[in-house]
């Protein structure tokens, strides 16, 4: 189901027996502090995220590694975030992780669908989306062997951002314009691998893919 919501569709995943071709690999880079991030990519090139402008290189900040991994750690459902930081050149840093607007009733194992867009939801400088697949499998933009895109494939088209990225245990296989599908991580070592999403109730919490 497509959800007119300022451009941004549901993302329902179709089961397939395997994955076939492997995501291409991209280096995880963790940096302490903003001004490390930005010195080490040179400076900003935001806006630049024409159709078919390629990112080589996605760094995460610490703020940005442990949301995911709590967030992977707390839920059975799906969750989405707002990626808020800037392009430099074909990199993309990612400051922090902002929760996207989502109603607790429309994120499910398989599905999450966002109430409004990051930006009218008070997230500027937004440069991607993420969502998590909780049981880490199917995590891909087309389907295996082929050049059709899945849903989330076509989610990221109809997108603004220059990337998209989805949380796959303890890798993030992510995507830019030029559509080719990389993976970053692991982000915990051992950590994350031992731990499942949690099924309990969790009173007054919202999820978000």
């Amino acid at each position: 189901m497509q959800v007119p919501v300022a451009g941004f569709p549901s993302r329902t995943r179709v089961t397939y027996a395997a994955l076939g071709a492997a995501a291409l690999t991209a280096v995880l880079t963790v940096l302490p502090h903003s001004a490390s991030l930005i010195a080490a990519v040179g400076g900003t090139d935001a806006g630049r995220h024409a159709p078919g402008f390629s990112v080589r290189r996605l760094v995460l900040s610490d703020q940005a590694r442990r949301f995911l991994v709590l967030q992977y750690r707390s839920y059975a459902t799906e969750f989405m975030g707002c990626l808020i930081g800037e392009l430099h050149g074909t990199t993309v840093v990612v400051r922090r992780i902002a929760p996207a607007d989502v109603e607790p009733t429309h994120s499910t194992a398989t599905r999450v669908v966002p109430t409004q867009s990051c930006e009218d939801a008070g997230w500027s400088a937004t440069v991607g989306m993420i969502h998590s697949h909780p049981d880490a499998e199917r995590c891909w933009y087309f389907f295996p062997t082929t050049q059709v895109l899945t849903s989330d494939g076509q989610s990221f088209v109809q997108q603004p951002y220059p990337v998209d990225a989805i949380m796959c245990g303890d890798h993030v296989v992510w995507i830019s314009r030029d559509m080719e599908e990389r993976q970053l991580g692991p982000l915990t070592g051992d950590a994350l691998k031992a731990s499942r999403p949690w099924s309990g109730d969790r009173e007054g919490a919202t999820s978000g893919r």
